[in-house]
C-alpha cells in the first residue's frame, strides 16, 4: 500500500469521526454485535524450555473453545429452535452454523458468539447450565465461563443507558403484572472509563418503575458486562443457583474434571462438530 494511500484512509476515518451535542463521540461499527454469548476459555502454562529458570507463557485455548462452542451450541439450539422446512427455500436452508457467528477478541481468553433470531442467548445458556447441573457432564474441555447478553453496545455512558432501557424494556413486558426485586450484577474487565458507582446508578435509572432493589433476596438479575470498549446486558433468573454460569465451577462440584466429562458425552452420544474442519484442525 502506498503511503498517500495509507493517508487518504487516515483522513477519510477523521472526516467520519462524529460527536454528540454534550461532547461525546458517536462510535462507528463495532466489531462485536449482539446478542450473544461471551465465552472466556481457560489458559494452560506452556514452558518454553526445560530448564527450572525459564519464565513460563501463558497459551490459551481460544480455537479450541470456538470449536467445542460451536458444537454445543447447534446440538442444544436444534432442540429449542427447530429449522420449520415450510418456511422458503432461503431461511430453511439456513443451519444453526450459519447463524452463529463467532469472533475471537484478540489478546485476550475471551470470545464472543453471536446469536441470530431465533436464538435467545439467556434461553441457551441457561438450558446448557442446567443439564450440566442435572447430569455432570459439561461436553466442553476448555469452556470456563459463559456470559449471555441480549444485547451490546460502545462501553459509554449514553448507549449504556439506551441498551439497558430497551433490554429491560422486553424482558419487563412480558411480565406486566409483576413487580420484581433485583440486583444488579456488574462486572467490568480492562475498562477505567466509567467509575463503577456511576455506572450502577446509571442502569439502576433504567429500571421501569414498581420493581425494587433486593441484594440479599433478588428474584432476578441485571447482569451488565463491560469489557475493554464493549457493554453487553442481560436480565436473568436463578443466577446464583445456577452459579453464575461458571462451568468450571459446577464440574468441581461435581467431582468430575471437564474433559473426562466430555469424554463420557461423546461415548454415550456422539454429536457431529458445527465447525468440523476448525475442530479437527486442532485435534
Amino acid at each position: 500500500m502506498s503511503d498517500s494511500k495509507r493517508k487518504f484512509q487516515g483522513d477519510d476515518n477523521k472526516r467520519k469521526k462524529k460527536y454528540r451535542s454534550d461532547g461525546t463521540p458517536v462510535w462507528g461499527k463495532r466489531h462485536v454485535e449482539g446478542p450473544g454469548v461471551w465465552v472466556s476459555c481457560a489458559y494452560t502454562i506452556e514452558y518454553i524450555s526445560q530448564r527450572s529458570y525459564t519464565t513460563p507463557g501463558v497459551k490459551g485455548k481460544e480455537k479450541q473453545t470456538v470449536g467445542e462452542i460451536y458444537e454445543l451450541f447447534e446440538s442444544i439450539a436444534s432442540e429449542l429452535w427447530p429449522l420449520d422446512n415450510s418456511d422458503s427455500e432461503t431461511e430453511a436452508g439456513l443451519s444453526l452454523e450459519d447463524q452463529i457467528a463467532s469472533e475471537l477478541i484478540k489478546g485476550t481468553a475471551v470470545i464472543f458468539i453471536s446469536c441470530k433470531p431465533p436464538v435467545d442467548p439467556v434461553e441457551l445458556v441457561v438450558k446448557y447450565i442446567q443439564s450440566v447441573q442435572e447430569s455432570g457432564i459439561t461436553r466442553t474441555r476448555y469452556v470456563h465461563r459463559l456470559v449471555p447478553v441480549s444485547g451490546s453496545c460502545v462501553a459509554n455512558l449514553p448507549e449504556i443507558q439506551s441498551l439497558c432501557r430497551k433490554v429491560f424494556k422486553d424482558f419487563f413486558d412480558k411480565h406486566p403484572d409483576t413487580s420484581f426485586k433485583f440486583k444488579i450484577e456488574l462486572r467490568v474487565r480492562n475498562h477505567t472509563t466509567i467509575p463503577r458507582p456511576v455506572l450502577i446508578q446509571s442502569v439502576a435509572q433504567c429500571v421501569p418503575e414498581g420493581h425494587s432493589v433486593d441484594l440479599q433476596d433478588p428474584q432476578i438479575f441485571l447482569l451488565v458486562e463491560v469489557f475493554k470498549s464493549i457493554c453487553g446486558v442481560s436480565v436473568v433468573e436463578d443466577y446464583y443457583q445456577l452459579h453464575k454460569f461458571n462451568v468450571t465451577e459446577i464440574a468441581k462440584r461435581n467431582d468430575q474434571p471437564q474433559e473426562e466429562s466430555r469424554i463420557s458425552s461423546s461415548a454415550g452420544k456422539p454429536v457431529e462438530p458445527a465447525n468440523k474442519a476448525l475442530m479437527e484442525s486442532n485435534e
